[in-house]
């Protein structure tokens, strides 16, 4: 019963996609108390404010401070439950906390009443890890999650490009120094010095504190400002790339778990499941739009994943919702739409244009029949509701 108790706890401090109400109070006021303690620090530093307002900022940083340091020990005591055996993860999942990204983040958060309290340090002397705790962000932002996925999925490519970035730098620093020492004896008096420059200049800041005055000096400074903007577009493109896979892998899960739920589906394998979900074209229509067209030539039949429509049968129309499909009566038959179908609200809908459907039934043959009884059993409900 205890460790139910602390499973609960450690559920309801971690976020989730599908957030309780424990989940989004915790999360609302960590994050919120890292925003109020930032702000502190920062008006704290305002020369000439009011003794009243600098006590109040203060105050608030070491209220965010404690909350924080409980917020740490509590993560400490309950890691272990993140675990598949908590018991047997008892000092491992800890130690694992405390060195992550995340937790270093915790601690730096929390370290402030702690120096205050024991060390007599200044809140002023504890700001920098004050500001620290905005870097909470990382757990509760998914697009902050994303990009620290990526990254960790891309270092070796980002490390490959920051290495090319540094041989670069120390090139041409030593190489610039030979060039312009003798001009400039005091400016580039040697090859650290030289490396501001280097360093500048292939960033393409270029402050001017540090400007080569002879002819070959500013071609070759010319050239690797050049190379420094394409060295720089290179971890950019490293990780837009990476977020474009990510994104793209997330709505494939997405979009499979949907499809699998789909009753027509359901007596298909994951990867018979995973080809279908390859093939399929997400659409997204506004309330009171006619996605078909009675009589129109058929060209694909459609998955609802969202929304509500209406296929408009006299006398009765019918209401399709999620999960639901239309649009294979046309196709099984070879025949033009057998009814209107507009939307009631906004939809989140998939098609499998007519091309695709047929090779696939045709390749799946108990799909086939399962699509060929669920439209016959459809007929004759339509017919049905026709004739009454």
């Amino acid at each position: 019963m205890k460790d139910d108790a602390k499973h609960r706890l450690w559920r309801m401090m971690e976020p989730s996609d599908q957030m309780s109400r424990g989940q989004a109070f915790c999360e609302a006021v960590i994050y919120g108390l890292a925003i109020v303690s930032a702000v502190c620090v920062a008006f704290a530093t305002v020369p000439g404010l009011a003794p009243a307002s600098v006590y109040l900022a203060n105050a608030l940083i070491l209220l965010a401070s404690t909350v924080f340091t409980v917020e740490f020990i509590l993560r400490l005591w309950l890691a272990p439950q993140s675990e598949v055996n908590p018991a047997a993860a008892y000092f491992r999942a800890r130690w694992r906390y405390v060195f992550s990204v995340i937790g270093m983040i915790d601690l730096a958060s929390a370290l402030p009443i702690v120096l205050v309290a024991l060390f007599s340090w200044t809140i002023s002397e504890t700001g920098l890890l004050a500001l620290f705790a905005l870097c909470k962000a990382v757990r509760y932002v998914d697009g902050l999650r994303l990009l620290a996925k990526v990254v960790r999925r891309e270092r070796a490519s980002l490390f490959s490009v920051l290495l090319i970035l540094m041989m670069l730098t120390m090139i041409s620093s030593g190489l610039m120094y030979t060039v312009e020492h003798a001009a400039q004896p005091k400016v580039f008096k040697s090859i650290p010095h030289t490396l501001w420059w280097a360093i500048v200049t292939v960033a393409t800041v270029g402050y001017g504190d540090m400007t080569p005055v002879t002819d070959i000096g500013r071609i070759f400074g010319g050239l690797i400002m050049i190379l420094g903007v394409a060295m720089f577009a290179m971890p950019a493109g490293i990780l837009a790339s990476g977020f474009a896979d990510e994104m793209h892998q997330r709505k494939f899960l997405v979009t499979w778990q949907t499809v699998a739920q789909v009753p027509l589906f359901s007596t298909l394998s994951a990867s018979q499941i995973a080809e279908i979900t390859s093939i399929l074209k997400p659409q997204v229509v506004p309330a009171h739009r006619v996605i078909v067209h009675h009589g129109e030539p058929a060209d694909a039949m459609f998955f609802i994943m969202s929304g509500e429509v209406e296929v408009e049968i006299a006398p009765h129309p019918v209401r399709l919702g999620q999960g639901q499909f239309f649009g294979e009566i046309a196709l099984l038959k070879d025949t033009t739409r057998t009814a209107t179908v507009a939307t009631l609200k906004d939809s989140d809908l998939l098609s499998l244009d007519a091309h695709d459907f047929r090779a696939l039934i045709d390749k799946y043959p108990a799909l086939r029949e399962h699509v060929v009884r669920l439209a016959d059993d459809r007929l004759e409900e339509l017919e049905g509701i026709s004739h009454s």
